[in-house]
């Protein structure tokens, strides 16, 4: 079984499988680039059936490992052989999708929780300095991590139009950052997260930096707010609403949004036609979320009235942010180890690699929409975000 999968998976590069008692799999032209090992039968049986799941998993218990490589080197290789032949969805997979995204108040704080309330420490141990856990803009190739995340702060502020004074709404503020970089233009900010530990850190740094009557964190669902807001801006939190919730998120930002205000949306996507989400990231990392196609947003964007004023696409950038992530959780990994254990640590390095491997060979990237409800809300010309 296990001979015809990688059969099936590899036919451009090359990989050999050693099974336990030391029987080698072949698959691929040429010789091998690394060799995948696998420690026992019922391993090999897991992955065989159920690959996508079962794999990870390997991962995470050190029944799977890798020779001549890192599971980056070999999720790169599969990644790129999986990339040249898609595979159908069968049948009835929007039922099931829609089951696994029934992201209600009590499904959606439930599943902030499985990812977001890890302690603020272990977060430190790989982001930049401002806890910006979401895609940075590299405006030069050898810009640093936290250049990086100053630069999309600044992008997106940008796409604001923002101007002192104005009330500033943050859905999923995370640990504050963004909000409080708003405060600091001169913005009356109100962040919302469902993550205790996100909330406690958050209001603790506003405080810290001078800025708690500017800027206030709530632990509260962005549904029950009820006041207008001059910008509204949400990054990386879209990937949590799930598809069947589309029409109520742009409806609530409709509702909330003043006549002449803007909203910015940052949120991953794909570039190829709706999907589910991957099994393994379903279970372990994200519970609940989803990578949308453009073409499942825009038409939620359309029956809420709001315009379409700006579209970016950011490729590579993401791809280039997790690796850094990836290097520095990989440098510190031993202090990570001291907070969890090493089965958590596999299957964080296997995240990062996996995520990141997803945007350098099978189609993710990253959109950025800029709303409003007047055609003239924002300057004609996009002159505005190239000042710097």
């Amino acid at each position: 079984m296990l001979q015809s999968l990688i059969d099936r998976t590899f036919r451009t590069r090359s990989i050999a499988v050693r099974l336990p008692g030391g029987r080698i799999l072949k698959a691929g032209p040429g010789e091998p680039e690394m060799t995948a090992i696998v420690e026992d039968a019922r391993t090999a049986l897991a992955i065989a059936t159920n690959p996508d799941l079962k794999l990870g998993e390997a991962y995470m218990a050190g029944t799977f490992r890798v020779e001549g490589g890192t599971i980056y080197d070999f999720l790169e290789l599969t990644a790129s052989q999986l990339a040249r032949t898609p595979r159908p969805l069968g049948p009835g997979w929007r039922v099931r999708r829609a089951l696994e995204q029934a992201n209600d108040r009590a499904h959606a704080r439930s599943n902030v929780h499985h990812h977001y309330d890890l302690t603020v420490d272990f977060y430190r141990l790989f982001l930049d300095e401002d806890l910006q856990y979401s895609c940075a803009f590299f405006e030069r190739p050898d810009a640093t991590l936290e250049q990086a995340q100053v630069a999309k702060k600044r992008r997106l502020i940008d796409k604001l139009v923002l101007s002192p004074g104005q009330r500033a709404l943050d859905i999923g503020c995370g640990w504050g950052g963004l909000g409080l970089s708003l405060a600091e233009r001169g913005a009356r900010v109100t962040g919302v997260t469902l993550s205790t530990e996100q909330h406690r850190t958050a209001n603790a740094r506003a405080a810290a930096r001078g800025l708690s009557d500017q800027a206030e964190f709530r632990l509260q669902d962005y549904r029950d707010l009820t006041e207008p807001f001059d910008r509204i801006i949400s990054v990386g939190m879209f990937e949590h609403v799930g598809q069947p919730n589309y029409q109520e998120y742009f409806d609530t930002v409709a509702r909330l949004l003043a006549d002449d205000g803007v909203a910015v949306i940052h949120s991953i996507g794909r570039k190829s036609p709706p999907s589910r989400t991957q099994p393994w990231v379903r279970k372990y990392i994200f519970p609940g979320g989803y990578i949308p196609a453009l073409s499942e947003v825009l038409p939620a964007i359309e029956r809420s009235g709001l315009w379409v004023t700006d579209m970016e696409v950011l490729r590579l950038h993401y791809a280039e942010t997790l690796r850094c992530w990836r290097e520095r959780f990989l440098a510190r990994r031993d202090e990570a180890l001291a907070m969890y254990d090493e089965r958590f640590c596999r299957m964080w390095e296997f995240y990062l690699a996996a995520s990141e491997v997803a945007f350098r060979e099978l189609g993710h990237m990253v959109f950025q929409l800029q709303l409003t409800k007047r055609p003239d809300a924002v300057p004609l010309s996009r002159d505005y975000l190239n000042n710097h």
